[in-house]
């Protein structure tokens, strides 16, 4: 990977979320006590049940109208119900990228309602090696001569006003749906439908290109509902891919919709006659099951966007996403899937050339990164510009030169990658005397300019860097969202973080802090194409190990772009991501970044532990071992008989030991596993003896009888209450009352609110369950993991 760029890691700070914001994760999830998905969403600023709910259930967020965007959408409406009337031949503008591909898709099913394709409705998608992103003079010329009078852009046109004067010149009117910045002056269309008009804060305000014309489809399919032969929801797994594939926060609206439409994409890989056979036969070559987010950011969307990156025009895209004709679907599938094969190698091969560069430079000296080859494949400089930006923690610009032009000037052409919450568009504007085209937004940007005016282009854009950012040092930043183990990765922390899917700009997937743990098993390959053929693209897999589990706990886990020998041979701190392999059937990690142990050198012993001695008693003890025990009986008076559930019982002994200068020895036998339900069977039974003789009963002495802890008994008493019992409590006792009338007040509602009255039963019986678990781990975990995660008490 060329010069290694130490990542600052900014771990957030573990806030203590209340029981009460568990609990209310816990009703409106369906998962038994997801502490670590509480403490991500208040982390990510979900701290009230209506706006969690929101969040999480799609079927309660409401959907902002489409005639929020005010006049533009109605004058947009008019003039398409107008053209059908008048039977005018509408084309649809789109762009190459999969925002673009998938918006002009959305456009050709959804106004596909109202006029006949490909007869009066018809789409232009730019080459991407030939033409840059928006509309040009000669695509115009060719619509007015096929006699088009109306055109309907998506994700581009904003800053097209030329192009469109020539338009109106040529007899055409123009609708621009777009969602890149605004121009300083309204150009001269029917209308402009563009959500950054919106206050930042409208839930509209971040609507990709695709959402836009998904918006503008459905204002129509609400004011000519008779025309409407096709559901509206059947477009929003079209929506949902440009949306994850593009750089647009999923908040509001644009996470709604992504809700919707993965659900939607769930049912063309489940069903044998799927209402789109070409998106389906792309989840069976990428192997998704179309559930996840990360099925449209690591196979779809990438599989669309290598079609114009290899082969520059793109327009097969929208057949291959809108077609009913399942042969043809599978033959461009097949095709997406060899260009995606190509792009990985091109991408691999640039990124080495632009390492390469990057050595013999000073980086200290750039704030943002400039760099050009004649040799460079555009399509591809958008994703490597990314790694480098990613990589290096500066905006990177990379370019290529085209050809001399008839006049003998060479222009350079290519993208740019923002980092670390640094405005790219304002960036490059800046420069804006030297470009001769320019587009994009904060994050992302396609530009060009006369190859002669490169030196002085990058020594603008770092001067401006500079006096933006001043002396301050701009370095990669990797922020942490928890510190976990070995043993907690798995399906329960999965279905936590699952919470916050789908994940993207601005609510970016949970990263995994392991401490102190090491790899095995690694073992690196070249990817190969469906033909055969390497493309040169690095997968390394490995188990990832720390002492959190009995003995030693694995996990499998991958690096992209890696080879083995870049994993450290000793012991270090990983950030990783968690994730399900539906084609594999299994959860894995993908390798984010990694560092030698904090305080440890790398490759360093484990440490013996100091105040916890293991006399626990195992199945098969070794040989002597109780001769052994009975000499170290000297060593302390401590000794821990039950097995532990709780992690309060460990740092409660710990202060003991501390106190009296004293080990811990841990003496308990394998624990024996609680039945829950015969644990709910048991404080029923008490609660009603109790009723009946009208006695108190301390906290510990019900928490003893039913050898469970204390948040599991408080949860119980909950339950009690749901069940129709009156629980008053004090300080140090309860007393347990059962109300009959209270019962049966609650009996009439139950039809309605099952879930209501099921949830605390659930959540006692869960907690009884996740106490067994506990218990085993603590039996089981070596000793070193304990003290390790207990800490001093000092």
């Amino acid at each position: 990977m060329g010069v290694e760029v130490k990542k600052d890691w900014q771990i957030a700070p573990m806030e203590t979320v209340s029981a009460e914001w568990v609990e209310t994760v816990a009703e409106l999830s369906g998962l038994a006590m997801p502490e670590w998905g509480a403490q991500l969403l208040w982390q990510r600023g979900l701290r009230s049940p209506s706006a969690l709910k929101g969040f999480l259930q799609a079927g309660s967020y409401e959907p902002a109208s489409p005639f929020a965007f005010g006049e533009e959408m109605e004058w947009a409406v008019e003039r398409l119900i107008l053209a059908r009337e008048r039977h005018e031949k509408v084309a649809i503008w789109g762009d190459f990228d999969a925002d673009g591909i998938t918006a002009t898709a959305v456009l050709w099913d959804g106004l596909g309602q109202f006029f006949s394709q490909d007869d009066r409705l018809s789409y232009f998608i730019p080459n991407r090696l030939k033409a840059s992103h928006g509309l040009s003079m000669i695509g115009i010329e060719q619509l007015a001569a096929d006699g088009v009078t109306l055109i309907v852009t998506c994700d581009t046109g904003s800053t097209n006003p030329a192009e469109i004067v020539r338009a109106s010149e040529l007899g055409m009117d123009v609708i621009v749906s777009d969602h890149h910045t605004l121009p300083s002056e309204r150009p001269a269309v029917v209308a402009i439908i563009n959500p950054r008009a919106l206050p930042q804060d409208h839930p509209m305000a971040h609507l990709s290109g695709v959402a836009v014309a998904y918006k503008l489809v459905e204002a129509l399919y609400e004011r000519l509902p008779e025309a409407v032969s096709r559901p509206l929801h059947e477009l929003t797994d079209l929506v949902a891919i440009g949306l994850i594939a593009d750089l647009v926060e999923l908040k509001g609206d644009c996470r709604y919709l992504a809700q919707m439409g993965i659900e939607q994409l769930k049912r063309q890989a489940q069903t044998q006659v799927p209402s789109r056979p070409g998106v389906a036969k792309l989840l069976e070559l990428c192997k998704r099951a179309g559930d996840r987010p990360t099925d449209i950011s690591f196979g779809i969307g990438p599989r669309i966007n290598a079609v114009s990156r290899i082969y520059g025009e793109a327009s097969f895209c929208v057949e291959l996403l809108t077609s009913q004709d399942v042969e043809r679907c599978r033959e461009l599938a097949n095709k997406a899937e060899l260009a995606n094969a190509r792009r990985k190698a091109l991408q691999a091969d640039v990124l080495k050339q632009v390492t390469q560069k990057l050595e013999n430079s000073d980086l200290s000296t750039l704030g943002v990164i400039v760099l050009s080859d004649p040799q460079w494949p555009v399509g591809v400089l958008g994703l490597v510009a990314g790694q480098m930006a990613q990589q290096y923690g500066k905006p990177t610009i990379l370019l290529t030169l085209d050809s001399p032009d008839a006049q003998g000037r060479v222009f350079a052409r290519g993208s740019a990658r923002s980092v670390n919450q640094i405005d790219l568009y304002e960036l490059v504007k800046s420069q804006a005397h030297l470009l001769s085209g320019f587009g994009g937004h904060p994050f992302a940007a396609g530009l060009s300019l006369p190859a002669e005016d490169l030196p002085m282009f990058a020594a603008g854009i770092n001067q401006q860097m500079r006096q933006q950012r001043g002396a301050q040092r701009s370095v990669p930043t990797l922020k942490v969202d928890l510190t976990v183990t070995v043993a907690d990765l798995g399906q329960d922390l999965f279905r936590q973080i699952a919470l916050l899917e789908p994940c993207g700009m601005g609510n970016p997937v949970p990263k995994l802090l392991i401490k102190r743990c090491w790899f095995k098993n690694a073992w690196h390959q070249k990817l190969k194409d469906r033909t055969g053929r390497k493309v040169g693209y690095l997968k390394t897999t490995f188990l990832l190990c720390d002492e959190s589990g009995e003995g030693e706990a694995e996990f499998p886990g991958l690096w992209w772009g890696h080879y083995k020998e870049d994993l450290p041979s000793g012991m270090g701190d990983a950030v990783v991501e968690l994730d399900y392999n539906s084609y594999s059937s299994r959860y894995e990690v993908r390798l984010v970044d990694i560092r030698a142990a904090v305080g440890k050198a790398e490759g360093a012993e484990r440490s013996h532990p100091e105040w916890l001695l293991d006399w626990r008693i195992t199945e098969q003890p070794q040989p002597d071992s109780t001769e052994l025990k009975e000499l170290d009986r000297e060593a302390t008076d401590l000794v821990l008989n039950d097995c532990p559930a709780q992690w309060e019982v460990l740092q409660l002994w710990r202060h003991q030991a501390t106190q009296t200068r004293q080990p811990v020895a841990l003496a308990y036998a394998s624990p024996e596993s609680i039945d829950p339900i015969y644990r709910w069977r048991l404080l029923l039974g008490l609660a009603k003896h109790l009723s009946k003789v009208g006695e108190t009963v301390t906290l510990a002495r019900l928490s003893e009888r039913l050898e469970v802890g204390d948040r599991t008994l408080s949860l119980g008493l909950i339950a009690l209450e749901a069940a129709g019992f009156t629980i008053d409590r004090s300080a140090m006792d309860v007393r347990i009352r059962y109300t009959p009338e209270k019962a049966a007040a609650k009996q009439p509602q139950r039809q309605f609110e099952q879930r209501e009255t099921r949830q605390p039963l659930a959540r006692f019986l869960a907690a009884v369950q996740e106490e067994n678990f506990r218990r085993q781990y603590f039996y089981r975990a070596p000793v070193s993991t304990l003290q390790a995660a207990v800490g001093t008490d000092e």
